[in-house]
């Protein structure tokens, strides 16, 4: 196994940032030293070294699978424009959100994805891919197709985080009709007609699915060790309910109440990226950075950007009053906690050498390398 030093960096440990150099031996971290070093390697110039990001709610492979309403694109080429988005922001862990059911029929969570699987699958065996895939199914509770649709899923190892939502407008992310309605006539292209038609169908699904469903995969989670999330909370009731189900993530709380409930329940918070980037919340909820400065945000997610996953993080120094460290921690440490990986995470000997160079200009960083396990990716 080769040896690999990175000298002349600022490595941002758990509760530290420290100029100094850091040692790879094979897929590891093997030692990390302050001050110089006469030992030969990558000068990084003053850079960040940063642990490799862990993404755990992206949407992004959807977007590249189907680019716009309707048009579905090949499943490999979509997987490597996905994955090289990915890395490039450096992600070296991505949990591939995969929705189940949706408001509609003609969207690509009602479409099998069986060879979406065998795609990723096939890619990573064969080295393919520069950040490592695996799976966050989430589950549309009210979708009378659901549990068809969950099949290809049903035992697939990559499977390492399910969520159960329900998109019912009315309540939970859309409690605001008007916001519902501008995202589904406006991203969807559905008519005023469409939309009314719809949430009559939506409600009546809701009644009848959404119950049986919940407790289906909230058993099926408990009995495969796969964490549990729970989505869109918008009441403590919520959140009462996803604890006493065995839910260890809550994400997206669409109000403060929700947050303090989940931090009370000891639940890990996560908000959107792109909600610190933009200032709120695209569909009128929450703003991330208030529950950040309330102390009751614990991870971000990229959402639909990836590249707002650093950016935001960095975001929350100036403008949450967050350290280096605390800040890093919710893109790389926290969610590795959250979702049972005790491999990486953090910058420390004997972990995964996850690792990231980040120069910064002016409040914007830049990716200048990442390895993924040793291996040089970007």
């Amino acid at each position: 196994m080769k040896r690999l030093v990175l000298r002349n960096a600022n490595i941002v440990l758990p509760n530290e940032v420290v100029r100094g150099s850091l040692q790879m031996h094979g897929r590891l971290i093997e030692t990390v030293a302050s001050g110089p070093t006469r030992a030969t390697g990558v000068d990084l110039e003053g850079d960040l070294l940063i642990p490799g990001l862990i993404e755990l709610h992206t949407d992004n492979f959807e977007r590249h699978l189907m680019p716009r309403p309707k048009v579905r694109w090949p499943e490999l080429p979509a997987l490597f424009g996905h994955d090289a988005e990915i890395a490039a922001a450096g992600i070296t862990t991505v949990y591939d959100a995969l929705g189940l059911g949706d408001i509609g029929l003609d969207g690509l969570r009602n479409q099998d994805m069986s060879q979406v699987l065998s795609t990723i699958d096939q890619a990573s065996e064969a080295g393919h891919l520069r950040a490592e895939h695996r799976l966050h199914v989430r589950c549309e509770l009210p979708a009378p197709n659901l549990m068809e649709l969950f099949g290809p899923f049903q035992d697939h190892p990559r499977v390492g985080l399910i969520s159960v939502m329900d998109h019912t407008p009315g309540q939970r992310q859309w409690e605001n009709l008007e916001h519902a309605r501008t995202y589904y006539c406006g991203k969807k292209g559905w008519s005023q007609e469409s939309f009314l038609q719809q949430l009559d169908r939506a409600k009546e699904n809701q009644e009848r699915y959404a119950i049986p469903h919940r407790r289906y995969f909230v058993g099926f989670a408990a009995e495969r060790g796969v964490p549990l999330a729970t989505h869109d909370d918008t009441l403590p009731a919520h959140v009462d309910e996803a604890k006493r189900e065995g839910a260890a993530i809550s994400e997206f709380p669409t109000r403060m109440e929700a947050a303090r409930a989940a931090r009370k329940e000891g639940l890990a918070i996560v908000m959107g990226a792109p909600n610190v980037v933009r200032g709120g919340s695209h569909s009128g909820n929450a703003s991330a950075l208030d529950f950040a400065k309330a102390g009751v945000l614990d991870v971000l997610s990229s959402d639909y950007v990836p590249a707002s996953l650093m950016l935001a993080a960095l975001k929350l120094v100036p403008d949450a009053g967050f350290s280096i460290p605390r800040a890093i921690a919710t893109v790389s440490g926290n969610p590795a906690r959250a979702l049972k990986l005790h491999d990486r995470g953090e910058i420390a000997p004997g972990l995964r050498a996850d690792l990231v160079q980040v120069r910064l200009v002016g409040h914007q960083p830049v990716v200048r390398a990442v390895w993924r396990e040793g291996a040089r990716v970007v």
